[in-house]
């Protein structure tokens, strides 16, 4: 009889089962008043995954969550894991019609749904074989009922760690989006490594910031429990209440976009001086660089917090991370590749890039995607034959082999025949105080090509028009780069990981024209 090497399948319930064993009575899972042990954690993710198999669907199954973030994600993550079918996130903020396509495209036949949420896929709620809502009836069947009606057993469906634990859809900022299909394996070794990098295991408290249904989100609010650590739930953006569950649960380590550190600095000295926030010595960042300015606020106003600094996408996982020694002397880098990855930049010619000089960024890991979903000719595009995958970011190493992104590569202007990177002169124009936020993009010019325009939001009292702009900026930009184009908004529109949505901005900006 042969035997089969290699231990057991690496899942996303691991964590869950095993800390219900070495810790039951350990808080998991923090709301407000509400606490969730691993005991119930554990026993309520049966319910969940139970509730699921005794409503019809099989092992393999899509289900649809459309929640913000709350107690029961954790446990309906784990739970549809146990029964052996696919988690498909939605984002509450979507359009009824843009629920629909990822409804239709990923194939999902159940639905567990905060209910007030819910009119988003009012217009797909037919096809659904299986809803199941929270907090309210009209748009499917009681979520505790359903619990309720369910075994705690564990239904212990045998799980490969290739499998898919999730399918994730990628923002759409360059058309509909893409079904990026994830492995247990990829999930459950990205929750140790942050347990090992950023302090979210074993007695460690954090605070779940961005929203579980964005990828990085869920990484970074899972990962505690995967890893024996408590989790507290941000329900939404607000920096009082950010600050406010710091100080009431003593937390420790959490996530956070630069968006995020914008509105906390509005807060000013004395608002953030509030509160007690000597419990929190670790904070990470992604979504976006942060700029120089707003980077050098967040450390000189956290002085003991180690302040880290990653990339990653949700096709490559996590690519690359700042540590707290590097983070006044690299300002501007995403660091060196994280653990267990392989980082390729590679210029116009197809050749390895100097260090110094720009070009696309691949990376190798064990947290890639299995593929998009459905979608051969777009993962045959961004994979090579030895299985590096690219997100379309253009980046540049030094001489010490830290990683600069430069820009995303659909973002480049070609103004007058040579490139402009967006994120350089953004850059440049946060240092001017009438900026708070700006997006740089190009439009369509006849005479150019491109030309470069400058979406600006203005700080409290202040103003600044284009020449104004441009003149502040000469010593820094070659001319080629200034904005040519400015327009002041009240705010830019980005997704749920933080990200400007440019496309949408560009439309708008012609649209205007």
């Amino acid at each position: 009889m042969g035997i089969t090497f290699g231990g057991a399948p690496l899942t996303i319930v691991d964590g869950v089962r095993g800390f219900a064993a070495a810790q039951p009575d350990m808080p998991a899972v923090v709301d407000g008043d509400h606490v969730l042990s691993y005991r119930d954690l554990d026993r309520r993710s049966n319910q969940v995954a139970n509730a699921l198999s005794d409503a019809g669907l099989t092992p393999g199954a899509r289900i649809a969550v459309l929640l913000g973030n709350r107690l029961e994600y954790c446990e309906i993550a784990a739970g549809v894991a146990k029964a052996g079918m696919v988690m498909v996130p939605l984002n509450p903020r979507l359009t009824e019609a843009e629920v629909r396509y990822i409804v239709e495209h990923s194939g999902s036949i159940g639905l567990v749904a905060d209910d007030a949420a819910a009119s988003a896929v009012a217009g797909a709620l037919s096809g659904f074989r299986t809803k199941v809502c929270i907090d309210g009836a009209r748009n499917g069947e009681p979520y505790e009922d359903a619990l309720a009606a369910a075994s705690d057993t564990d239904p212990a469906h045998p799980l490969a760690e290739q499998d898919p634990f999730c399918i994730a859809y990628t923002s759409g900022t360059t058309g509909n989006p893409k079904g990026v299909v994830i492995s247990h394996r990829s999930r459950s070794l990205t929750f140790h490594m942050s347990a090992l990098e950023w302090n979210l295991g074993v007695g460690r408290r954090s605070l779940a910031v961005a929203p579980m249904y964005h990828g990085a989100g869920f990484a970074f609010g899972y990962a505690p429990v995967h890893t024996g650590g408590t989790v507290s739930m941000l329900r939404g953006w607000n920096p009082e209440a950010c600050l406010a569950a710091v100080e009431r649960d003593r937390i420790q380590s959490m996530f956070l976009v630069p968006t995020h550190a914008h509105t906390l600095r509005a807060l000013g000295t004395e608002g953030i001086a509030a509160y007690d926030l000597s419990s929190l010595d670790t904070v990470f960042f992604n979504a976006a660089a942060l700029p120089g300015p707003l980077k050098a606020w967040v450390l000189d106003t956290f002085p003991g917090v180690g302040v880290h600094e990653l990339y990653g996408s949700t096709e490559s996982g996590i690519i690359a991370n700042l540590r707290p020694a590097d983070a006044r002397r690299k300002t501007g880098s995403v660091g060196h590749p994280w653990f267990h990855t392989e980082v390729r930049v590679v210029n116009a010619a197809g050749a390895q890039a100097a260090p110094g000089e720009p070009g696309e960024l691949f990376s190798r890991s064990p947290y890639l995607m299995n593929g998009y979903l459905d979608d051969e000719p777009a993962t045959d595009a961004c994979t090579t034959d030895d299985g590096f995958v690219t997100c379309g970011d253009i980046a540049i190493r030094d001489d010490e082999g830290y990683v600069y992104l430069v820009d995303r590569k659909k973002d480049v202007i070609i103004t007058g025949g040579v490139n402009v990177y967006p994120r350089e002169v953004e850059e440049a124009a946060l240092a001017h105080p009438a900026v708070d936020d700006v997006a740089v993009v190009g439009l369509p010019d006849e005479k150019w090509g491109e030309r470069v325009v400058a979406v600006v939001v203005l700080a409290t009292d202040t103003d600044v028009d284009r020449d104004t702009l441009a003149e502040f900026l000469r010593p820094t930009l070659a001319g080629y780069k200034i904005p040519r184009q400015l327009s002041v908004v009240e705010r830019l529109p980005r997704n749920a990981g933080g990200k400007v949505l440019k496309r949408e901005l560009r439309e708008r900006l012609i649209a205007e024209e």
